[in-house]
C-alpha cells in the first residue's frame, strides 16, 4: 500500500532514465516521449549542458532565500525581459503561482485606480491552475466541483470571442484586466483566431485594462516563437511562464510591463523558493540550448510535419474532427471520448495524453527529430483508426438497444 495521496490516476509504468525524446522504464523498455512531461522537457531528457549546469550549481550553492540578492536570478530576469520586451519579473515555482501573481497584480492595479471590487475577464475552457484563485479563474466545472465557494472577481466569456468581451466592457465597470491563453492546452489545444490578440489589445487600451497572457504551456519556444504572443505584433502587460522554463526544475515567472511593472512593492508578494540559484541556472541553461540549437525553428518544422502526417494518414477517416495546433503544441480532436488511447499508445511504446475527453494532445520535446516525428505518426495513426472503427461499429448497436 502506497502512502502517496491519491490525487493522480497514474499509468502502470515508472521511468528510471531518459535521453533526448526517449524514456526507459524500470523493466528496461523504451518509450518515445511525445508529451515531454506535459510541455516541460523542451530540450528533452538528460541534455548534457543542462545536467552539467545543474550539477555545478548544486555543488556550489542551492538556496539562500530572497532576503538576499541572487545574482543568477537577476541574470535570468534580464534575459526573460529582453526576450519578451517586458520590464520586470517575479519568480515563483509553478504556473499556478505565476498566475496567482498576475491575479494579485490585476487586483492591486484596480484598487490603485479606485475600483472597490476589481474583476478579471477569463474564458470558457481555460485552465490557469488548481490553487483557489486560479481554480476559480479556470473554465472547467469538472475541476472546480467540490471546492466551492470559489473566489469571486472573475467574469467568464467564450474563448476567441471579442464581441463577448466588448459586451462586458459596456456593462461592467469593475473589470480591470483580461486573462487568457492564446492556445488553450488543457481545454483541448484550442488556437485563437489571428485577430484575437490585436482585438483584445484594443479593448484593453480603450478601457485601461491590463492584458494578461497565460503562456505557461505555450511559452519557451513551444509554438515556434519564444512566446505565442510573438506571432503577432502585440505585447501584453502581464505574462506568466512555467513548464518549459526550467526543463524539469520547478520554476515559474510572472513578467510585467508598463503600468503593471512597478505595482508590487516589498511585502506585496513573495516566495521562499522562488528564483533560487539552482532553478535559475537550469532556466538559463535551457534558454541557451533552445537558442544555440535553433529549436524554435525545429518546433515549427516538426510541428508542420506531424500535423501534415496525421492529416494525410487520417484523411477521410470517420470520427476525426480536426487536427490543429501551432509548433509542437498539437491536438487531434475525435468525435468520441478517447482516454483509452493513452494506454493503447503506452502498450506500443509511445507516450501521449488526452485532454478535454476527446482531444489527443501531443507536446514533444522541441528537439524532436524527423525520424521520431515520422515514427509518432506511423505508430499512433493505426491506433486512432482502430479505435474509431470500434466506436463506429458500436454506434448502431447502441442506437438499436
Amino acid at each position: 500500500m502506497s502512502h502517496v495521496m491519491n490525487t493522480y490516476a497514474r499509468l502502470p509504468v515508472a521511468f528510471e532514465r531518459g535521453a533526448g525524446s526517449w524514456l526507459w522504464d524500470t523493466q528496461g523498455r523504451r518509450y518515445l516521449d511525445a508529451l515531454a512531461g506535459i510541455a516541460v522537457c523542451g530540450i528533452g531528457h538528460g541534455h548534457p549542458k543542462l545536467s552539467k549546469a545543474i550539477a555545478d550549481q548544486a555543488a556550489r550553492l542551492v538556496h539562500t532565500s530572497n532576503l538576499y540578492q541572487i545574482t543568477v536570478q537577476e541574470q535570468l530576469a534580464d534575459r526573460l525581459a529582453g526576450l519578451a520586451g517586458m520590464d520586470s519579473v517575479f519568480f515563483c515555482n509553478s504556473g499556478c503561482e505565476a498566475n496567482e501573481a498576475a491575479i494579485k497584480l490585476a487586483r492591486l492595479y484596480g484598487h490603485n485606480m479606485g475600483v472597490e471590487a476589481p474583476a478579471i475577464i477569463v474564458t470558457e475552457k481555460a485552465f490557469h491552475g488548481r490553487t483557489m484563485a486560479t481554480l476559480s479563474a479556470t473554465g472547467s466545472r469538472k475541476v472546480q466541483a467540490g471546492f466551492e465557494p470559489l473566489v469571486a472577481g472573475f467574469v467568464r466569456v467564450p474563448f476567441d470571442d471579442l464581441e463577448a468581451v466588448r459586451r462586458v466592457a459596456a456593462h461592467n465597470r469593475s473589470v480591470v484586466a483580461v486573462l487568457v491563453e492564446l492556445l488553450q492546452g488543457e481545454g483541448g489545444v484550442n488556437v485563437c483566431s489571428s485577430g484575437y490578440l490585436d482585438g483584445l489589445r484594443g479593448i484593453c487600451n480603450a478601457n485601461q485594462w491590463l492584458l494578461m497572457l497565460d503562456e505557461v504551456q505555450s511559452g519557451i519556444g513551444r509554438t515556434g516563437k519564444w512566446f505565442a504572443f510573438q506571432h503577432s505584433g502585440v505585447r501584453p502587460d502581464v505574462m506568466t511562464l512555467a513548464k518549459g522554463l526550467g526543463n524539469g526544475m520547478p520554476i515559474g515567472a510572472c513578467l510585467a510591463a508598463g503600468a503593471a511593472a512597478d505595482l508590487f512593492k516589498p511585502g506585496s508578494h513573495g516566495s521562499t523558493f522562488g528564483g533560487g540559484p539552482l532553478a535559475c541556472v537550469a532556466a538559463l541553461a535551457t534558454l541557451a540550448v533552445i537558442e544555440e540549437e535553433n529549436l524554435m525553428a525545429n518546433a515549427t518544422v516538426m510541428g508542420d510535419l506531424i500535423r501534415d502526417g496525421f492529416a494525410a494518414r487520417l484523411a477521410g477517416v470517420p470520427g476525426v474532427k480536426e487536427i490543429r495546433g501551432k509548433g509542437l503544441m498539437i491536438g487531434i480532436e475525435l468525435a468520441f471520448a478517447c482516454g483509452e488511447l493513452v494506454n493503447r499508445a503506452l502498450e506500443q511504446g509511445v507516450l501521449i495524453n488526452v485532454t478535454a475527453e476527446n482531444v489527443i494532445r501531443l507536446l514533444p520535446p522541441l528537439n524532436f527529430t524527423r525520424e521520431e516525428a515520422e515514427l509518432l505518426v506511423a505508430t499512433l495513426s493505426p491506433l486512432i483508426m482502430e479505435f474509431l472503427a470500434q466506436q463506429g461499429a458500436a454506434q448502431p448497436a447502441a442506437q438499436s438497444a
